[in-house]
């Protein structure tokens, strides 16, 4: 992997979890579970995916910024590679949506597959690097991952690298995933999941309460790990294997980390989350992370303050 940004440290560390889970299905008898579901009413909107497309598109215009957060989506695109290795086969066409600036691209190759599509609703994400030269033929188009439209039985492999936990609809767009497989097809799923966050979630939360006496929404609300299993069931993707993967970086402050979260455009767009923090709240956030998530190999050298992403894998 290229070199990180040089104000965060990356440190990987991986934690395997196999979860296997299987759905019950109460129904009048006249329908399948997956017919019912297919025609289901559009889900409650959590996420404000208006709102994530203005991040994105701002994130990958200051082009400079934004390569220099990179190291978080490459190195997950280079697991999601590995998943691709790890199956014994050639692709002729492989689908990723939710593709960003390309960081799968950059780690996949001719002898892996003839085509990479890559999907992405950002134009400008999409286009950050469009003169960069792959070792892969790629494609690229603007299209919402949260409702891939492509013909049924027309793709070897779907892939999808940091961006699933923005969808609203996760059963849908598996759904519609599962329909644009060969029968025999391959899907490869990493997202942000579980307690990713958890120490900027609970010094956040923590203030909030000392000095509003309140909780608000400041960190997106993520899929936990074991219901995971149960969303490819329902979508019709059985036969899965789910890892977790735990990736530790070290930033030197708090607002280094929230500097780096905004500019890989993953900032939160919860649907009713607030419009600001409060200065006083952000400093007090930052005291408490300091005072509880510091972590310092040399006594000599400057503290650094650990960021667990945890990603869950998915692959069949």
């Amino acid at each position: 992997m290229k070199s990180l940004a040089k104000r965060a440290q990356l440190v990987v560390t991986c934690s395997p979890f196999r979860h296997s889970a299987s759905l019950r299905w109460y129904g009048s008898g006249k329908e399948t579970a997956r017919e019912y579901l297919e025609k289901s009413a559009a889900p409650f909107e959590v996420f404000d995916r208006r709102a994530k497309l203005m991040q994105r598109d701002r994130a990958a215009s200051r082009i400079v910024d934004s390569r220099e957060v990179d190291y978080l989506r490459d190195e997950v695109a280079a697991r999601v590679a590995d998943r691709l290795l790890d199956i014994k086969r050639r692709y002729h066409t492989v689908v990723e949506l939710g593709a960003g600036c390309g960081h799968l691209a950059k780690a996949v190759d001719d002898d892996m597959m003839d085509k990479l599509i890559m999907c992405e609703m950002s134009p400008h994400a999409l286009d950050r690097d469009v003169d960069t030269e792959y070792d892969v033929h790629v494609e690229r188009r603007v299209m919402n991952e949260e409702m891939p439209k492509f013909e049924d039985e027309s793709l070897d492999a779907v892939v999808s690298s940091m961006s699933m936990h923005w969808v609203n609809d996760l059963p849908g767009m598996l759904i519609q995933i599962r329909k644009a497989l060969v029968p025999d097809g391959v899907f490869i799923g990493a997202m942000l999941g579980g307690e990713s966050l958890f120490e900027l979630r609970s010094s956040l939360q923590l203030a909030d309460i000392e000095r509003d006496g309140g909780i608000a929404a400041r960190v997106s609300p993520l899929t936990d790990t074991r219901d995971v299993g149960s969303l490819l069931n329902r979508s019709g993707l059985t036969l899965s294997t789910i890892d977790v993967d735990n990736i530790v970086v070290n930033y030197p402050s708090m607002l280094h980390l929230i500097s780096d979260i905004n500019a890989m455009g993953e900032g939160n767009a919860v649907v009713q989350r607030l419009p600001f923090i409060k200065r006083d709240t952000l400093f007090a956030a930052s005291a408490i992370y300091k005072g509880k998530w510091t972590w310092c190999q040399y006594p000599e050298k400057e503290q650094l303050l650990i960021a667990n992403y945890i990603t869950t894998c998915t692959y069949l």
